[in-house]
């Protein structure tokens, strides 16, 4: 695993210094995907792409920001600071972070474009050189299935961008995400047939596409406008079922939840797709970002934090659940000065913003005597636990009797058992397994996009009002943000102004 982030390290430096703004850049010559040490190192480039700032960091921001989960702290300890008034409160603006997190993902898409044109594979590789360019071409395919699922769910209809431009092919318009979800599933069924392993620890298998599809089943099978006529609800939570059953098994959870977010069990028996980081390599800045100040001795701002009441729901579900620690701190010493830190629910008066919510601690550098602003601790993007539930969910949709079972899966790791929710009605399973999401995997990348899978009206009733409406700690002006309850703005980030003005056939 660390052979791949030191790989990484020398690909970071050769395109830093192989490119500049008077050439074009170097995953756009057509030779370097006729060699295996080039095209592997092209398609390392891909996975660089994903993990730089833009891409990795501004996409956190962005996607947990527009959960209705989150709080922040930065530009200001208000309720009102520009983030918490737009973003944070589900009322979304055209802003800087958003547009770079948009042209990361877009970068990275054209990497892929270049190496989906270029590698040529045969029907039934059999050499290693075969082998390794079916598996890079596969990688590419998932790659630009996995941005393009992204974006789309977040900013619903966008230009889709499947070859390199040219002199006659400088602009796209916007494409419905009915279609691009389409080119999600034809670039997913691809990376399944070509990804084969060979390329080594570090890189997602085949599964990773199999579970990107039984995802986007998932979303079409809450979604009727998005479905294909011919194909029911039910047949889409069946074909969730048979993309997700082919993961099962094929990984399994780790012992201990908390070591899942430190950099001492990275490429574990759970994760399925992982990004690949590197202090030296990609300058990440994830741990100077979600560790607490003063929790270790390099700067850090801790610039989320979760909402108060998400945290109470949590607690009071599950009253001894380890991923509690694992997930929110709000009892630490500084690693400065040895002073002892606190905010809610340690704190229970919530005076101000900084004191009302806890941290979120996933991504925070564990390590107190860290002195680097940068951290190497990888993020997974997909583990089993999410695959787990994820088989729960469809199976109660399905009603085949085994949602339980998958449910208990994940339950047994923490020393938890179901809560009363998963043993009533279907309705009742559904609403526990929402939540269970959360309790599970929170801050990870899914929360904006699970909480709208079912529609506006679900997100309304289950995260907007829940939150708006909380008895305990109890809503207060003051400390928690108002969520906007306005469909047209809590559903969709809108375009980049940049697009806008750039692209010619995107008016708005």
């Amino acid at each position: 695993m660390k052979n791949l982030k030191f790989i990484l390290v020398l690909i970071f430096g050769f395109l830093s210094s192989s490119c500049n703004l008077d050439e074009d850049p170097i995953f756009l010559d057509a030779t370097l995907y006729d060699n295996p040490d080039s095209a592997s190192a092209a398609l390392d480039g891909i996975y660089q792409k994903l993990t730089t700032y833009d891409s990795m960091e501004r996409r956190y921001w962005v996607i947990n920001g527009f959960s209705g989960l989150f709080v922040t702290h930065r530009q200001g300890n208000s309720v009102n600071n520009p983030h918490n008034s737009s973003l944070m409160a589900l009322n979304p603006i055209q802003d800087q972070v958003s547009e770079a997190f948009w042209r990361g993902l877009y970068g990275a898409i054209a990497q892929t474009n270049a190496a989906i044109e270029n590698i040529t594979v045969v029907e039934n590789p059999i050499t290693n050189d075969e082998l390794l360019f079916s598996d890079i071409k596969g990688q590419a395919y998932f790659a630009r299935a996995w941005a393009y699922f992204d974006l789309t769910r977040l900013f619903k209809d966008i230009p889709l961008w499947t070859e390199l431009p040219d002199e006659n092919n400088l602009n796209k318009a916007k494409s419905t995400t009915k279609e691009v979800y389409a080119q999600v599933i034809s670039d997913a069924k691809m990376a399944a047939s070509l990804i084969n392993g060979k390329s080594g620890i570090g890189y997602p298998k085949q599964y990773a596409a199999n579970m990107l599809l039984a995802k986007l089943y998932m979303a079409l099978a809450t979604n009727p406008d998005l479905r294909e006529e011919s194909l029911t609800e039910m047949d889409y939570w069946q074909m969730a079922f048979d993309e997700a059953i082919k993961v099962y098994g094929q990984y399994s959870l780790v012992a201990d939840y908390s070591s899942i977010f430190t950099d001492s069990n990275e490429n574990n028996s759970e994760s399925i797709f992982e990004f690949q980081l590197s202090q030296d390599a990609t300058n990440s800045q994830m741990g100077r970002n979600y560790t607490p100040n003063g929790y270790k001795v390099a700067q850090a701002f801790g610039w989320l934090r979760i909402h108060a009441d998400v945290f109470e729901i949590h607690r009071d579900t599950y009253p001894n659940d380890p991923r509690i620690d694992a997930t929110y701190l709000y009892d630490y010493t500084n690693a400065n000065n040895g002073n002892a830190l606190s905010t809610y629910p340690a704190i229970t008066t919530r005076t101000n913003l900084r004191a009302s919510h806890p941290y979120f601690f996933k991504f925070a550098e564990k390590n107190t005597t860290h002195s680097n602003q940068y951290n190497s601790q990888n993020i997974v993007v997909y583990r089993y636990s999410d695959l787990l539930l994820m088989l729960a969910e469809i199976s109660n949709e399905l009603q085949n009797g085994q949602q339980l079972g998958y449910v208990t899966e994940v339950l047994n790791r923490v020393g938890m058992t179901p809560q009363v929710g998963f043993l009533g009605s279907q309705e009742e399973f559904r609403g526990a397994i929402m939540n269970e999401y959360r309790f599970e995997l929170i801050g990870e990348g899914e929360d904006a996009h699970n909480n709208r899978r079912r529609g506006f009206d679900y997100f309304l009733n289950n995260t907007i009002l829940t939150h708006n409406t909380n008895t305990n700690p109890g809503f207060k002006a003051s400390v928690d943000i108002l969520l906007s309850t306005d469909p047209t703005g809590t559903m969709t980030l809108p375009i980049p102004q940049s697009e806008i003005n750039t692209n010619e056939l995107i008016n708005n």
